[in-house]
């Protein structure tokens, strides 16, 4: 008997929607590409429960007639190719034709079509299994197509079990239609969600007010270039707005919203120094370029595409992009960082006085710590991650914090050390943020981190989805200090922020956003040592900040206290050491 089966067509679709059908949301975005390449000018999407009870996408395309309506539900039926070429020169959202039997084939299906030139249209009713044949029925409709998914998985119940809360669900469909917005300014988009209209994208006269209308109003700056047949045109953030993550950094290739590490690392190099690293800017970027010149059938669900030549179109948006904004923007020459900015040498008129002078005279500083610094540098610390070290870096043991002799500060940045062994150099922001980071995590574990009231809330403008992840977490999120609340479809206020943190409140809200909407992805307890590392790190002593001698004090003798001190919670080390007996050889002795 053969070992090897023809898989039955009801087991076939069902594994082909696990590659199509992932959540509602990706039938939201089946069905607009398909309204999208019908050639509709408004699309509606209605979407009940997360879209889990019911989804209908409305558009005034061209409509099916009957033969086609039917056709449209086997496998691998299409209009977008015909012949293995056009694979290669593809202008179309969908081409597999595997969407809507996919769709069908976990959900019960009804389609609503009629062309513009015929009085009648067509209703057709999916089956139920691969072996029952879809009714079509004449009915009077208005001219382009009607989807309606009901109850998806219902048949596929381990599925179902692992979607996401309705609200998570529902900020992934407007993610899509922000996509889907995005790509099409000229389409006007509504998304309605449980019988009332949430979001609106009216068409618009370019991309530029189209990506000013998807991204909640931010001023963005622009930059346009066409070399060697690739037009480029961007329209991005200051750097004062960007995210941690790249989230919120959008890339629209021949009209399809794609996913892309190396895009989104090209265009953060564009800013130059300006960023820190980790982090982008708000916006979107259009690359148009010949077909031939990019693979979009490189992933089922078509969020990624390959070039033809990646690291010349890579060099081309990092170069011409960070050009024209150096003229918008003050962007130091490459090689000098304002985050690891070297603190300006102090003069004398005492040419002759001595090293030893000038290291007490820095030990004797008035300078005396903020009530926020000395609050960051108090307190109980616990366990952290602990990442590798590599070779000079330092594995602290007991006491060891204890037992170093502050010499001074170099560059603004780090203290030098001296111990029983040789010399020790701390980067005062790591040693700083770890201090912080291991405070918030254990004040968090016993729920007691201490808040600082705003006299008059804050209030920012955010995007819907940021707005409904807020509502969403609103009780996780005042657990870490940080009391955020939704005052409107795209607002949000800041009450309260953690007491120990000195970065400003629209920083810290805006850091907690980039981080909630990765958490979204999977879940908020798996992304809060994240969050707390973010906090930590904008919240702590910065490279360029100078020190008191007591304040170094107070930085080693917090360091004593935590378990694993080594490494920041970013993995960064947090001192270096390098033995007499090396610093002898290197001078020759």
């Amino acid at each position: 008997m053969s070992k090897v089966k023809r898989l039955p067509d009801d087991l076939a679709n069902k594994i082909a929607a696990g590659e199509v059908v992932e959540r509602p949301a990706s039938v939201v975005k089946e069905l607009v590409e398909n309204a999208l390449d019908a050639g509709a000018t408004r699309v509606r999407v209605e979407a009940d429960q997360g879209g889990m009870a019911r989804i209908v996408v409305s558009d005034d395309g061209d409509g099916m007639t009957r033969e086609d309506a039917l056709l449209s539900l086997l496998r691998h039926a299409t209009s977008k190719i015909r012949v293995f070429d056009d694979l290669m020169h593809l202008t179309s959202f969908g081409f597999r034709g595997e969407a809507l039997p996919s769709i069908a084939s976990v959900s019960h299906l009804t389609i609503h079509t009629r062309p513009h030139l015929k009085a009648e249209g067509t209703k057709v009713t999916a089956p139920d299994n691969a072996a029952g044949q879809a009714q079509a029925v004449p009915v009077g409709c208005s001219p382009g197509t009607t989807v309606e998914v009901f109850e998806l998985f219902y048949n596929v119940p381990a599925r179902r079990k692992f979607l996401k809360s309705t609200a998570t669900e529902a900020a992934h469909i407007s993610e899509v239609m922000q996509s889907a917005a995005l790509s099409r300014p000229e389409v006007t988009f509504e998304l309605h969600r449980d019988g009332r209209l949430v979001r609106m994208f009216a068409r618009a006269a370019s991309r530029e007010l189209r990506a000013q209308d998807a991204l909640g109003g931010e001023e963005l700056l622009s930059a346009r270039a066409t070399r060697a047949g690739v037009s480029l045109e961007a329209f991005v953030s200051r750097p004062e707005r960007s995210r941690v993550g790249a989230a919120s950094l959008h890339f629209v290739v021949n009209g399809r919203v794609v996913k892309d590490r190396a895009l989104a690392r090209a265009v953060a190099q564009a800013y130059g120094p300006l960023l820190e690293p980790g982090r982008y800017p708000i916006g979107v970027v259009y690359i148009d370029m010949a077909p031939e010149q990019v693979d979009v059938n490189v992933h089922p669900q078509k969020t990624e595409v390959r070039f033809e030549n990646g690291r010349a179109l890579y060099d081309l948006l990092s170069r011409e992009l960070g050009a024209q904004l150096s003229r918008v923007l003050v962007i130091p020459a490459r090689g000098f960082s304002p985050f690891h900015a070297q603190a300006p040498i102090p003069t004398t008129t005492q040419k002759s006085a001595a090293l030893t002078d000038a290291r007490d005279a820095a030990m004797r500083t008035t300078t005396v710590a903020t009530d926020a610094i000395a609050e960051a540098l108090q307190g109980a610390v616990g366990p952290g991650p602990t990442p590798g070290h590599q070779e000079g870096d330092v594995l602290p043991g007991p006491d060891f914090y204890g037992s170093l002799r502050f010499l001074g500060q170099a560059g603004g940045t780090y203290l030098v050390c001296e111990g029983h062994d040789g010399l020790y150099v701390l980067d005062q922001h790591a040693a700083a943020e770890r201090v912080t980071f291991d405070r918030l995590r254990n004040a968090y574990a016993s729920k007691s981190v201490p808040m600082q009231r705003l006299l008059v809330p804050e209030t920012l403008a955010v995007s819907p989805e940021e707005a409904e992840l807020v509502e969403e977490n609103e009780s996780r999120v005042l657990d870490l200090g940080v009391d955020l609340r939704r005052v409107g479809p795209q607002t949000i206020a800041i009450a309260g922020v953690p007491r120990l943190l000195r970065s400003s409140p629209e920083r810290i809200a805006r850091d907690l956003l980039g981080e909630l909407t990765h958490a979204s992805a999977y879940s908020f307890s798996g992304a809060i040592d994240l969050v707390l590392a973010t906090m930590a790190c904008h919240g702590s002593i910065r490279a360029g900040d100078a020190l008191a001698y007591e304040e170094v004090q107070a930085l080693l003798e917090a360091l004593r206290e935590i378990d694993f001190s080594g490494h920041c919670p970013h993995g960064r080390p947090v001192v270096f050491r390098m033995s007499f007996d090396e610093l002898g050889r290197r001078v020759g002795r």
